[in-house]
């Protein structure tokens, strides 16, 4: 695949061997992705893996040292304002006016659409109502909550129905009602044709409504495929047993050790042993009848499915540590010399 019309006849993402450097660090390493129409890409990985910077270069807020990229089947480098009519953006950081209303921010964005007054405002009092906004509509946006803030520049983001969205980690900062209610629009979205790029951390969203994912580790894809598909090369299900006195746990690994070929882990301040297993509840009941008969007490025990954040560790074999800072900031990273934050949950905790 080479990339180097301006117009390419499929729509939705395509891109090829994107290269981005700052300096002696390399953001992006040769990122490869292809997006069909109506589809939802996640691009999943923790902060510093190049996730911003694929962003910014799709969105021709950034020009790639190397590689080609189309959107909307147009060429990122060599026709960026005719890109910028196909998409719509929501960043990490929010891009409303404080000095306006939130009303006047959507109208606002509807006109520069060249929508007409009439469409703006009808437009914008639907989104205020969609995203809880309708009884602050007439505050400015500097009496808004970050919360709020949040919801505002999402909502401005959909003034128009672009081809294709673009959402760097569109509900950090959001609480679970609301990001819920972000998860239903861009379902909708989608539903209506529309390509979404989707970035997070959030391991609930990848897996709730990503069609496909890419898992980005130091600028480049280590991975891609169905959420199901990549849990699937972490040796299908696991069992998580809990173990009620400390003095056991070692105990319970050698007993539990054979069941995943070895391939088993002990947390000792949580006192949980895990180990990859097959055959499910068969599995389960002869853990339990194991343990049982060792005369090892356990608090808790449950069968589960393997996570996209069990999925990164057994690609990487590490959790966050990041040679770069992906921060989005005026398209310049920091350097990190230690662990940044993990994968989070959908409640926000660190996973």
């Amino acid at each position: 695949m080479k990339i180097n019309q301006p117009y390419i006849a499929s729509a939705g993402i395509r891109a090829e061997g994107l290269v981005k450097s700052y300096g002696s660090v390399r953001a992006l390493d040769g990122i490869d992705l292809d997006v069909p129409q109506g589809t939802v890409l996640g691009l999943l990985g923790p902060n510093g893996a190049g996730k911003t910077t694929t962003v910014r270069v799709l969105t021709t807020l950034l020009r790639p040292d190397r590689g080609h990229a189309a959107v909307a089947g147009v060429d990122v480098v060599k026709h960026p304002d005719e890109v910028r009519r196909r998409i719509g953006l929501a960043g990490q950081s929010t891009a409303v006016d404080q000095h306006l209303t939130g009303r006047e921010n959507l109208h606002m964005t509807g006109r520069l659409y060249r929508l007409s007054v009439k469409a703006a405002k009808a437009r914008a009092c639907e989104l205020l109502e969609r995203f809880g906004l309708a009884e602050a509509a007439d505050r400015t946006a500097r009496s808004y909550s970050g919360g709020m803030r949040r919801r505002l520049d999402l909502a401005a983001a959909l003034v128009v129905s672009p081809p294709v969205m673009f959402l760097d980690e569109p509900t950090a900062g959001l609480d679970p009602p609301n990001r819920m209610m972000l998860w239903d629009t861009v379902r909708e979205l989608v539903s209506e044709g529309t390509t979404v790029l989707l970035t997070t951390q959030y391991l609930e969203e990848a897996d709730f409504l990503a069609d496909a994912v890419c898992v980005v580790d130091r600028g480049r894809v280590i991975a891609r495929g169905s959420p199901d598909e990549l849990k699937a090369r972490t040796g299908g299900d696991r069992i998580e047993a809990v173990i009620h006195h400390h003095t056991q746990i070692t105990a319970a690994a050698d007993i539990l050790r054979p069941l995943g070929a070895d391939l088993l882990t002990c947390d000792p301040h949580t006192r949980k042993v895990t180990v990859p297993v097959t055959g499910g509840a068969r599995a389960l009941a002869e853990t339990i009848r194991r343990l049982d008969a060792a005369g090892i007490e356990i608090d808790d025990i449950a069968l589960t499915r393997p996570t996209l954040d069990n999925v990164f560790l057994t690609l990487t074999g590490h959790a966050t540590t990041t040679p770069v800072e992906d921060s989005g900031k005026e398209g310049l990273p920091t350097a990190s010399g230690s662990p940044g934050p993990g994968f989070r949950t959908a409640q926000g905790e660190a996973a």
